[in-house]
């Protein structure tokens, strides 16, 4: 049987943060109850088409899905679980906010069987945190970290974000010595990016008001500072780089690598529940409306085939997307792409397809080559959007 990942959106929140632009909103209880019953209803329509996978992995994101009563995350689990194939080992990740979980939830979540928690920090600083518009401070989220150990998780990412407003680098460091001096298994640390539609764009991007006064965004040299001195210090303190913004603690007895992530990054088929949610399978990729009205509509209606009516933006991934996709995903590997999988993959050598781009990558030491593996360099990390943007077909 083929691998599966299965994502699960749960797009509210109690709030939206200045800088996020994720699908999620603020919605009170009786959404909530009329949302995630259709998006059980999808799962449950969608299970005829996955009988040939077993699934390795599940990730519940939002939004805030910690937000919810737990014995809603239970009824999609149970929904999950009486309808799919589930690897014995399966990795269930769920994401939390601080000041939105209580001890009993966390004991209704190991009873649920989720093994891992993704719990998102950002910054240790309160004035940061303001800044982001967070609804928790740093002694929230303490005591949100110390309340999920005890609750028996084994398995713990946090995010952190770096180049944030009214941070420096010495603010930037504070944080994430304090991290790890909690030992989690995983860290995530990102840069911010000022997207659109954000308040955050209003106030830094483009079209903002130059003469509005606003807390400084640090400048370029301390964002790359900041970049690679994570790498070393990270390092140092017994984290091992995975992907590019991705670091897991190493461990003899424990791959804490995220699963689920790892997935999008090498091939594995996923497939998305709930509004917005994207999917990948049978060399086909879509995406679910992103319009919660709608999408109860046609799950309320439906009784059948329809639910395919939930999908949008379908593509039929020919050769060239796939080769596009494995090349552009694997690279954020550290490891990088394999050179016989690739092969295994599409029938061809890697080198007859990309054979000009690699030698100009390898040439100007943006690429590496190790055994079977291409991989970027440091140099080439700095700037791999550039370098993965040159396999893409025209």
């Amino acid at each position: 049987m083929k691998d599966l990942a299965v994502y699960i959106h749960i797009p509210f929140c109690v709030k939206k943060c200045n800088y996020c632009d994720f699908l999620s909103f603020p919605a009170g209880e009786e959404l909530w109850k009329k949302y995630l019953e259709k998006l059980i209803k999808e799962i449950i329509m969608t299970a005829s088409d996955c009988r040939e996978y077993i699934v390795s992995s599940v990730f519940l994101g939002g939004g805030t899905p910690s937000l919810l009563d737990a014995v809603c995350i239970g009824d999609i689990l149970k929904a999950l679980k009486d309808n799919y194939k589930m690897a014995g080992d399966c990795e269930i990740t769920m994401e939390m906010n601080p000041g939105t979980v209580t001890p009993y939830k966390l004991k209704l979540y190991r009873e649920y069987g989720i093994n891992r928690i993704s719990i998102g920090m950002q910054s240790s600083k309160d004035k940061e945190l303001k800044i982001l518009g967070r609804i928790h401070n740093n002694e929230e989220f303490l005591k949100c970290y110390w309340n999920v150990r005890e609750a028996g998780f084994k398995n713990v990412n946090i995010d952190v974000m770096s180049a944030l407003p009214a941070q420096d680098y010495d603010s930037y460091m504070d944080t994430l010595r304090q991290v790890v001096s909690l030992r989690p298994e995983h860290i995530s640390a990102y840069s911010l990016i000022i997207e659109e539609g954000t308040p955050f764009y209003d106030m830094y991007g483009e079209d903002s008001d130059k003469n509005k006064e606003v807390a400084p965004l640090p400048s370029e040299e301390d964002e790359r500072k900041m970049y690679h001195e994570t790498k070393r210090y990270l390092r140092q303190m017994g984290y091992e780089r995975y992907e590019i913004s991705n670091y897991s603690l190493i461990s003899k007895d424990k791959d804490y690598s995220c699963r689920h992530n790892k997935a999008y990054w090498t091939g594995i088929e996923y497939i998305g529940f709930g509004i917005g949610a994207a999917s990948m399978m049978n060399h086909t990729r879509w995406s679910n409306i992103r319009d919660i009205v709608k999408y109860m509509d046609i799950l309320d209606k439906d009784s059948g085939e329809g639910f395919k009516a939930l999908r949008c933006d379908v593509e039929e991934l020919d050769i060239h997307a796939g080769m596009e996709e494995f090349m552009f995903l694997g690279l954020r590997l550290c490891k990088g792409v394999s050179k016989h999988k690739f092969e295994s993959l599409f029938g061809q050598s890697i080198q007859s397809v990309y054979g000009n781009v690699l030698d100009k990558m390898l040439k100007n030491k943006l690429l590496e080559e190790e055994g079977d593996f291409i991989k970027l360099t440091e140099y080439g990390t700095d700037i791999s959007n550039y370098v993965m943007s040159e396999f893409l077909f025209d």
